[in-house]
């Protein structure tokens, strides 16, 4: 067992403050999504933020969680707790990570929040999947994350030569795993965006990758610093790929590196993904974000669960603390990712803000298998959940 407990983050706090150290960052969501909704500007905000439709599978990730417990059990030894669990072959100190956010880098004040984020991963330990749509090239922003791994979350483009560049840079620059998103081919329909026709990728944001990139580059006449119009209008044109079932064998083509699949809810599309030599599930639906009406993604997880069989899964989508990701590694998930929170605090204090966060979230999951009874991550997953 780990000598360092992640719930003694407390004591920390306890003891700064009888010498009059204050905490300078908020420990709870709410006051981490009011804190930064006050920082960021409106356009990333209302990006960031919104969901599909009246958001009402956005709100139902979050309340799904409700209605599920956590059954405590006693005099099981836990005074020390192991949070550590191996994912792809890869050690990792806890189960959870940062989810892939397409707008991270101007989440931050200075604009370069996918290398503040890929700091915070170096700092706590914590992976980061990075999104392809990042403010700094991918190398950049590999070049940061120390010594823990980091996954790279592909948007797979219309141009095959261009995906395959993606794939081969992001191994070459040392990521551990292709993410591939399966879920946003196109932009749902997001009214708070419509509302102000606020893109921000269409204005040239969060590009770098593509204008970077010699096989994007070459479908440009000029290059992007010389007409950026143009070139946002050619993103546009290979952005989105409907991939099909027999696209997958392609995809294994491309790298020899862990192949995930980010968006599945379907048992029977597990099944299939499984056959088809894919090494990981990723259940989400995107945090609400691109389809409405949706049943919540933590209400799918186990029956996903189920069918990956030896297959990590992965989740996310409505996680907001450590007593959420608690119950989703109860559900059976290899591991958990954050999203808006890491988001909000990146906007309030940079790296410092979302490692504080991290600790915050993880001190919290260490506490509660402390108090519930639980040793280790297995022992958790082993117990199950409860339906409220």
């Amino acid at each position: 067992m780990p000598s360092y407990q992640y719930g003694d983050f407390q004591n920390e706090i306890y003891i700064n403050a009888l010498n009059g150290i204050v905490p300078k960052y908020p420990f709870d969501y709410p006051s981490l999504e009011r804190a930064g909704s006050e920082v960021l500007p409106w356009w990333v905000l209302s990006y960031l933020a919104g969901g599909t439709g009246d958001e009402h599978t956005q709100r139902a990730n979050v309340e799904a969680f409700k209605r599920y417990g956590i059954v405590p059990r006693m005099l099981n030894g836990a005074y020390e707790r192991d949070l550590s669990i191996s994912l792809f072959g890869i050690d990792l100190p806890t189960p959870v990570f940062m989810c892939p956010i397409g707008v991270i880098g101007i989440c931050a004040q200075d604009f370069h929040g996918d290398v503040q984020i890929a700091k915070a991963a170096a700092t706590t330990g914590v992976p980061m999947v990075a999104s392809t749509l990042m403010m700094d090239p991918m190398e950049e922003v590999a070049s940061h994350f120390g010594d823990t791994p980091g996954f790279f979350q592909l948007y797979t483009p219309r141009d095959r030569d261009l995906a395959a560049s993606f794939v081969a840079r992001a191994e070459r620059a040392g990521f551990k795993a292709i993410v591939v998103t399966l879920d946003t081919w196109t932009t749902g329909w997001r009214p708070r965006d419509l509302n102000t026709g606020n893109l921000p990728e269409l204005r040239g944001y969060c590009l770098a990758n593509y204008f970077s990139d010699d096989v994007f580059l070459r479908r440009l006449d000029k290059s992007p610093k010389e007409d950026l119009n143009a070139a946002r209008l050619e993103w546009l044109k290979v952005w989105g790929n409907s991939l099909h079932w027999e696209d997958l064998d392609w995809l294994r083509s491309l790298t020899k590196l862990p192949l995930l699949l980010k968006g599945i809810g379907s048992p029977d599309d597990v099944r299939r993904a499984r056959d088809q030599g894919i090494d990981g599930i990723y259940c989400s639906n995107h945090g609400g974000r691109q389809a409405n009406g949706g049943v919540p993604a933590l209400d799918l997880l186990p029956e996903v669960v189920e069918a990956a069989g030896d297959m990590p899964v992965l989740f996310d989508s409505g996680v907001r603390s450590g007593s959420d990701a608690a119950k989703a590694l109860a559900m059976g998930a290899t591991a958990v990712g954050f999203g808006r929170p890491y988001a909000y605090a990146l906007a309030i204090g940079g790296t410092d803000c979302v490692a504080h966060y991290l600790r915050s979230a993880l001190a919290e999951l260490d506490l509660l298998m402390a108090i519930d009874g639980y040793p280790t991550i297995s022992d958790l997953a082993a117990a199950g959940i409860r339906r409220v």
